[in-house]
């Protein structure tokens, strides 16, 4: 008779407590919703005070500002209510008041997906529609960023000439379709999530590499929030380098390398000493990475402040550049014999 005491066989464990593990991970993912929704809904209810107060000609720009600071010392520790953010929660509520048929989406995605769609939607159908797709598809913050530089609003709704012949041949009604109700299923995305599931994969490879690297440095998020401008953007990662008291901002893209991604990590950078360096850290650093079929590319993007000294000590203490890049041709040549 075999003992009560003795434990499960490894190769059982799985099978054996999956379903509590099911049970504790949709547990969280409700308590998840459940605080992003009240905190979708504090920033409406936030964001209609202000529309109409300023509306009214009660509140002028000032008496934000006024608003901000009184709660930065009455509310200690609390974040998002910047005078940015509080003038941002103002536009949310006037941009969906009227929608009856939208405004209920809009809880159903964090607030940074909120701000990407309104800050990067010119008309109310496009806003409708990547609320509805980034829902269905439960799109991260980077995937969305990456279907609006890729247009999908326009390619698949104001196109119909650009839906694929085989989604025409499958489904001859599919450019109706996308316009009355963006149906997921007929859209013709197998290109782009081969290209996103290589990102993912890339960037896990190359996570791990940097933390097996030397303990200098440590991992701080991916799909990191910074603001430039009135818009918001995702760095796929970043790290803080204990050696060089700095962040490092991860950039990976899977094209060839143009000079404008360089461009674009330097405001990102700018936006990270801003918003996030501590008084007592060095500049952040930026590394772009840009893998294809025939080369791969490594940068650094140095902050344009840094003293001749400190540039030198960053240069010592960094990953050697040909190290990257050999790393990279050799996660891309894993990622593609996957089916990447």
């Amino acid at each position: 008779m075999p003992s009560r005491n003795r434990p499960l066989a490894p190769s059982k464990v799985d099978s054996v407590f999956g379903d509590i593990v099911q049970l504790i991970e949709a547990a969280r993912q409700r308590a998840y919703q459940a605080v992003n929704t009240e905190l979708i809904d504090l920033y409406w209810k936030v964001g209609s005070i202000i529309s109409r107060k300023i509306a009214a000609a009660e509140w002028g720009d000032g008496v934000v500002d006024q608003l901000a600071d009184h709660l930065a010392v009455t509310q200690p520790g609390l974040q998002g209510f910047t005078r940015r953010n509080l003038f941002r929660m103002r536009q949310f509520y006037d941009a969906y008041k009227d929608d009856e048929k939208v405004s209920p989406l809009v809880t159903q995605l964090p607030w940074t997906h909120n701000l990407i769609i309104l800050g990067q939607s010119k008309r109310p159908e496009e806003r409708e529609f990547y609320l509805r797709m980034a829902i269905r598809e439960k799109w991260s913050k980077r995937e969305l960023e990456r279907q609006f530089n890729a247009s999908l609003f326009a390619r698949i709704v104001l196109n119909k000439s650009k839906v694929s012949p085989l989604v025409t041949l499958t489904h001859p009604d599919a450019g109706a379709v996308f316009k009355d109700s963006y149906v997921v299923e007929f859209l013709s995305l197998q290109e782009g999530h081969s290209e996103s599931d290589l990102h993912k994969g890339l960037l896990s490879r190359l996570k791990t590499f940097l933390l097996e690297l030397g303990r200098d440095f440590c991992f701080v998020g991916s799909e990191f929030p910074v603001q430039v401008g009135d818009r918001d953007f995702a760095l796929d990662l970043v790290f803080f380098h204990r050696g060089l008291n700095c962040l490092v901002a991860i950039e990976l893209k899977v094209v060839r390398f143009e000079p404008e991604h360089l461009g674009k990590l330097n405001f990102y950078l700018e936006a990270l000493d801003r918003d996030h360096r501590k008084a007592h850290e060095n500049p952040a650093i930026g590394v772009l990475l840009c893998a294809s079929k025939n080369d791969e590319v490594v940068e650094y993007a140095l902050s344009r402040s840094l003293s001749p000294a400190l540039v030198a000590q960053y240069q010592t203490q960094l990953p050697d550049k040909k190290l990257l890049q050999a790393k990279l041709h050799e996660f891309y040549a894993l990622n593609m014999d996957k089916g990447h």
